[in-house]
């Protein structure tokens, strides 16, 4: 089995971890959760250079998940990458008194920033970057945010700095599964065209399929080439994705699945998991 396809069965396993959690800990963003999973082992196993290993290295590359909510995926890929153990995780999430709460806690390895205030992610990994510049060092920062919080006037301000600073050291992510708590982002707040947005702020853009692992690979390495000013990937990609019982259903943006439906979530996740290992 070639790298795409173990990272994408990786994908699927994991997000089994993630419902396996909200059930356990009755609750969490379940339809995010699934968007944004193949963006977040994309870059943990194969682009970003951080590990437990070199967690407190001035060189490690930053990610910050500005879309905090969807902390269930974040937490799955970092204990599957070995910053803390997944048992602990899996049996402690969301419970009184734990350090696995709901969004992304910095007193855990490997989590740079408290967030989930949605709008903060991009300015503060724009000062990340900047500073890299200024300390002439070779890391390179990543967030991901989702695309209803692009409604979040401070998100524009750091695109706007991020570009006149040059910080081609710099790659935003846009989850962009089109819903959001409140129903289709465009009803919600209309986004038009992500790609002429970004690009009049200056932004090399990548529009791809965020649920495809090739194209998420070839994106990095596109904003890694790029050169004197930031990148932005635009991830199209499906709340729910796994499953069609969550799919492009803005009731699972939070939501704990029945017994029927967490049966069906999981063989659904398993078919499309073993589909990878048997190509």
């Amino acid at each position: 089995m070639d790298e795409i396809k173990k990272l994408s069965a990786l994908a699927y396993e994991l997000r089994k971890d993630v419902v396996d959690m909200i059930v356990e800990g009755k609750g969490g963003h379940i339809g995010g959760d699934m968007s944004v999973m193949d963006i977040l082992v994309s870059l943990y196993f194969k682009e970003m250079n951080i590990s437990p290993e070199n967690k407190d290295d001035e060189n490690r590359d930053r990610f910050i998940l500005s879309k905090g909510h969807s902390v269930e995926a974040y937490y799955a890929v970092l204990a599957a990458k070995g910053f803390f153990p997944k048992k602990e995780v899996m049996e402690q999430f969301s419970r009184f008194g734990t350090p696995y709460i709901g969004h992304p806690n910095n007193k855990l390895p490997g989590i740079e920033m408290n967030s989930g205030s949605l709008g903060h992610g991009l300015p503060v990994s724009v000062g990340m970057a900047l500073a890299g510049k200024m300390d002439r060092r070779d890391y390179r920062v990543y967030t991901v945010m989702g695309d209803g919080e692009l409604a979040e006037g401070s998100v524009w301000e750091g695109a706007m700095s991020a570009s006149q600073y040059k910080l081609d050291n710099l790659c935003a992510v846009v989850d962009r599964n089109r819903l959001q708590i409140s129903g289709n982002t465009e009803d919600v707040m209309g986004q038009d065209s992500q790609e002429e947005r970004w690009a009049s702020f200056g932004w090399n853009v990548i529009s791809i399929n965020g649920n495809s692992m090739q194209e998420l690979c070839d994106a990095w390495e596109a904003a890694r080439a790029c050169k004197g000013k930031p990148s932005v990937v635009i991830a199209n990609t499906v709340k729910g994705c796994g499953s069609a019982v969550m799919e492009n259903k803005a009731q699972w943006h939070h939501k704990v699945p029945g017994t029927e439906e967490y049966r069906q979530i999981m063989q659904d996740l398993e078919e499309r998991r073993e589909a990878f290992c048997h190509e």
